[in-house]
């Protein structure tokens, strides 16, 4: 099963707020009150974000967190590999120098590297833009009644 880690799911989550707060730029504390993701957790993955060049960061009472370039210029799959390395769907891997036991004889490595390959092309052509362009409904008010009770 392909599956994404949950600070990856964080880091996305951050990376299309950033989108939609424009030029503007947000705190990691801020971020995580609004999504409710853990603090410590969120700083870590923003300040890896920084590192990969996909986030700058400002110190100081208007410092934070923005986008390092365009979301249009920002794909999913930048955003996953900054987080939790290359995608894989095999235990053996293109980039990685080991053999397993079934190596030689293995009949779907490399048709499943071909399956990696394409799922990686998809990530690539989704966007930051796109997904900050994807915008759930607002919540719907919830209505109070107030009832008035009058003793004549």
């Amino acid at each position: 099963m392909l599956r994404l880690s949950k600070k990856a799911d964080y880091a996305l989550i951050s990376m299309k707020h950033l989108a939609l707060n424009g030029d503007g730029s947000s705190s990691a504390r801020e971020i995580a009150g609004l999504y409710n993701i853990p603090i410590e957790l969120l700083a870590k993955i923003l300040q890896r974000l920084v590192r990969r060049g996909l986030l700058v960061s400002q110190q100081g009472t208007r410092g934070g967190y923005q986008l390092a370039r365009e979301p249009l210029l920002i794909s999913v799959v930048d955003v996953i590999q900054a987080i939790d390395g290359p995608v894989t769907v095999t235990a053996c891997s293109p980039e990685e120098d080991h053999t397993c036991e079934q190596f030689a004889k293995c009949t779907v490595r490399d048709p499943l590297w071909r399956v990696r390959e394409r799922i990686l092309s998809a990530l690539g052509e989704c966007t930051i833009a796109e997904l900050a362009a994807d915008q759930p409904a607002p919540p719907e008010p919830t209505e109070h009644v107030m009832v008035l009770h009058s003793h004549i």
